[in-house]
This record gives C-alpha cells, structure tokens and sequence, in this order.
C-alpha cells in the first residue's frame, strides 16, 4: 500500500493594504448639523423685528397669543408683558414679521381692539370669540421700534381715500371725533379732532370726507349741526325738521351744495368753512355790507328775542342783534334800546346813481319810515320789528348814549287799544260803586212806589169815570153840563192811558230812569 506523502508546508506573507473607510453612522449627525443651520438661517432671515408698546393697561392682552393686526392680516403678536419702573404703565414686548419693516416709522400708531357699544355703532365684536388684539395704521416716516399706544382709537383707521376740511363754530356741543359727516342724509365722512382756534374765540373742527363726495364741497357749500330732530319756534310759527336716527342718538354735521355752484369751484384739502348752529341759518344769504340802528321802545319786549326778523312790508331786510335795558340814574325813566342789523344789499334800488344806503334810508325816515314791534305767531307770542310808512307821524327821539343812529318807533296798535282798555278799566275801579249801587237801590224803591201810587190813581180814575158816565145819563142832552162833563170824561181817558204806558215801560225797563229812554 502505497502512503500517501503530503508535501511540505510553504508560508508566503501577504500583503496587507490599510484603507480609511467612513462609517455610514456619522452621517447622521452631519445631517442634523445641516439642517439645524438651514433653519437657524431661515429662522433668522425670516425672523421681523421686536418692537416694544407701551399701555396704561394689559386688559384683555395675552403672551403668546395676542396677536398684532393690519387691515385684519396677522403681522405679529405680542411675546412679553412687563410693569414699567412707574407703575402707571406697562411695556408690551411684540415680534413682528419680516415685512413689517416698512410699517414701523414714528408716526405709526398702535391701539386695543376690544368690543365697543356706542351712539354711532358696534365695534369690536369679533373680539369676543378670538380676544382682543393689536391694531396698528402705519403712516410714513423714520424708523421706530419703541411705540406708545393710544388709549382711544382713532377715527380714521385706515388710509382711506378722501379730503380733510376745517369747520368752525362757537360751541362744540356733543360733537367730537367720530360725530359723522351726513350728505342727503347718508354719511360721508367723520369728524376727527377739535382745538381752540388762535384768539380762542372759536373751535376748529377737524373733519374728513370720503371720496368720491369730496368733490360736493365747494366755494359756496354750507354745513350745519344735525341734531336729528330741529324744533324751532319763531315769528313765522314752529318749524319741524328731522334727519337721521343717527344723528337723533349722537348728533351729527350735515351740508349740501347748491346747484349753482359748479364742477370747478371744487375747493382744496384743508379749507376753513362756518358750522351753522341749524339748517335754517345755512340757508340764509350771508351780506357783508350792514347798517345798524338803535331803536327805543316805551312798550314791553317780551317775545322780541336775538335774531328776530326786521321786515319792511313783510319781506326780510335784516335782524335784531341786542337789545338792552337803560335806567337814567336822574328821572328814573326806563328805556329798551333795540340794536337792528339792517342789510342794504336786500333791497334793489332802482335808478341808482351811486351808493348812498344811509342816505336812501334818512331818506325814508323823513317821509316817514318808522318801526312798529308786531306779534308775528298769536300761538308763540313772538315778536318781530315791521317797517313802514306813516306820513305825517311825529318823531321823538331820545337821549341816544350808543354809537348807532336813532331809528323812530310807533307803538303797537293793538297795544294802543290794550292800554286804552286798561284806562278805562282803571277808571271804573275808581268809582264808587258801593254809593251808586245803593243810589240806584233807593231809586228802584222810588219807582216801586211810584208805580204801585200810578196803579191806585188809575183805580181812582176808573171809579171817576165810571161815575160821571152814570151822571151824563141823567143830563139833558145837548147841554152845556153835558158837553163839558164829556170833554173831562176824554181827558181823563188819555190820563189814563198815558199813566198805563209810563207804568208799562218803567216795569219793563226800570233803567231808564238812570240812562233815559233807549231811541227806537
């Protein structure tokens, strides 16, 4: 059997080649470290600027989740909320986004938006299911991001596309900003501050109409208050005008525009127009060129009030602007002067050469122009001055201590008969009354007698006469006795029908004793 002889074992040494290999582990931290720096830059490059506000109340604002809007878009929200070193206020930290940048300038304003009831309407409501939150209107200007926030909104929220105009009046009443702007009744625009003008005598009101109505006020445009409901009683009567229920609640500002006052008349931004207490003020033509007078009267002025018409033959020339009260410190006589404000321009003069309206007016006074205070509504009692001619008329004029010319009166005729009715009342209070009553009382009993003395008399006479016609029976007829004793017997008949008249009449008319017989 044949062994198998295995060969000798040989050894070679291989060769070994180290090579770097990466593990696939660390990718994942390479990846994280990536991603984490793509967001930190998106984070940051995305990221707006912090702003800070200052409140005098956190009320209804929220870390986290109050949020900052413009035209209702989210464009931040609040991220702290701090008290101030004076413990009146508190700071308000806010992140804003990247695109506000150009929203935030000096000039920009920022308020709370909560829910809001008032005479002009509801704001706020859908604060009552999401909270309140930051409203913001930018305007242009410098950077800022320290803001201080307004305790009142203001009126015009938004950049809205109009004019700003400036009213001026005497007394602001209940207006203010948001009172609203009305044209035919449909709200144009609203006012949006008030200041006391430069000589402090009036107030500037500040207000901004929308467009397209912007374009309504011109040169000779007229604005009035609106109170909703104007109630007024003057010479003419009473006088009803409503408007909106709007402006009935919180009052209002209207005006309107005449026909003729054209396209082109359209005035700028900022012009200064009068605010007329009612609309019957702005309806009346303001003339720059007056006269006035001073006129005194010797009757009562009661129901003569500042502002009545002056009226010649019933057309308007003018108006009562003071009246007063003088005492002479020496007589004790009393005097009403009534200062007139007299409007030439009213009246068209014809053939005119040149202007010479106080000579036109002395003019008149000499041919007898005078002013009589009238009673223009018997159910309001007021007066009026009327103007007209009494030729012939007397002029007195009084002790004038006022810059003005005289201008003569005539008193009230109706008044003339009330003083004359009050003349005579006061004379018949003077009589004695009680004397004459017992007079005439004695009288009627005089009278009583007499009649019941004609009464017997007549008795007798019947008796008289019944007697003589028995005698005549035994005459001789046709004899002097007879005849004479007839003619007595017709005598004594009209005797006594005469006395049964007299009797007839006095029982009928007892007065006449005192007064006469009353002429058929």
């Amino acid at each position: 059997m044949n062994d198998f002889i295995e060969p000798p074992y040989q050894s070679t040494q291989a060769a070994v080649t180290h090579k770097r290999e990466l593990n696939l582990i660390w990718l994942l931290p390479l990846c994280a470290l990536l991603v984490t720096s793509w967001l930190i830059y998106k984070t940051l490059s995305e990221k707006g600027p912090e702003i800070t506000i200052t409140f005098s109340s956190a009320d209804g604002l929220e870390i986290d989740k109050t949020k900052i809007k413009y035209l209702d878009v989210e464009i931040g929200k609040v991220s702290n909320i701090t008290i101030n070193k004076d413990l009146k206020t508190i700071s308000v930290t806010a992140e804003m986004h990247k695109e506000s940048h150009d929203y935030l300038t000096e000039k920009t304003q920022f308020w709370v938006v909560r829910p809001k009831i008032g005479l002009n309407g509801v704001s706020g409501l859908g604060t009552l299911m999401t909270g309140a939150y930051i409203a913001i209107k930018p305007e242009n200007g410098k950077p800022e991001y320290h803001f201080t926030g307004l305790d009142i909104p203001p009126v015009l929220k938004t950049n809205a596309q109009g004019k700003k105009f400036i009213l001026e009046t005497n007394n602001v009443g209940s207006m203010g900003p948001g009172t609203p702007i009305n044209f035919h009744g449909i709200p144009v625009g609203e006012v949006l501050e008030y200041e006391l003008s430069e000589n402090i005598n009036k107030i500037k009101l500040t207000i901004f109409v929308n467009a397209p109505y912007e374009q309504f006020i011109r040169q000779n445009t007229r604005f009035w208050i609106d109170s909703g409901v104007d109630l007024s009683a003057g010479a003419d009567g009473f006088k009803l005008r409503t408007g909106p229920l709007s402006a009935l609640l919180g009052g209002g500002i209207a005006f309107r525009t005449s026909d003729d006052d054209k396209a082109e008349n359209i005035v700028p931004e900022n012009t200064a127009f009068q605010l007329f207490d009612n609309y019957d003020q702005s309806t009346q033509i303001i003339y720059h060129k007056t006269l006035k007078f001073v006129m005194y009267f010797e009757e009562s002025v009661r129901g003569l009030t500042i502002g009545a018409p002056v009226l010649l033959r019933g057309i308007p020339v003018g108006k009562v602007t003071h009246i007063n009260l003088e005492i002479n410190a020496k007589t004790g006589a009393i005097h009403i002067p009534v200062i007139v404000e007299v409007e030439p321009e009213r009246v068209i003069i014809v053939n005119k050469q040149q202007d010479k309206s106080k000579k036109s007016i002395e003019q008149l006074i000499n041919r007898g122009l005078r002013a009589q205070l009238q009673t223009g509504s018997l159910l309001t009692g007021q007066l009026f001055v009327a103007l007209d001619l009494f030729p012939n008329s007397k002029v007195e004029f009084h002790a004038n201590d006022t810059e003005y010319q005289e201008f003569p009166t005539m008193p009230n005729p109706l008044n003339q008969i009330v003083n004359s009715a009050q003349a005579i009342m006061n004379k018949i209070s003077k009589l004695p009354l009680e004397t004459m009553t017992a007079e005439i009382n004695k009288t009627l009993i005089t009278l009583q007698d007499t009649s019941k003395t004609a009464t017997s008399t007549l008795i007798t006479t019947n008796d008289a006469m019944s007697s003589a016609k028995k005698v005549l029976t035994t005459l001789e007829p046709g004899s002097p006795t007879q005849y004479e004793l007839n003619q007595l017997l017709q005598e004594l008949t009209q005797t006594t029908n005469s006395v049964k008249q007299l009797t007839d009449y006095l029982e009928e008319h007892p007065d006449s004793l005192i007064r006469g017989k009353k002429e058929n």
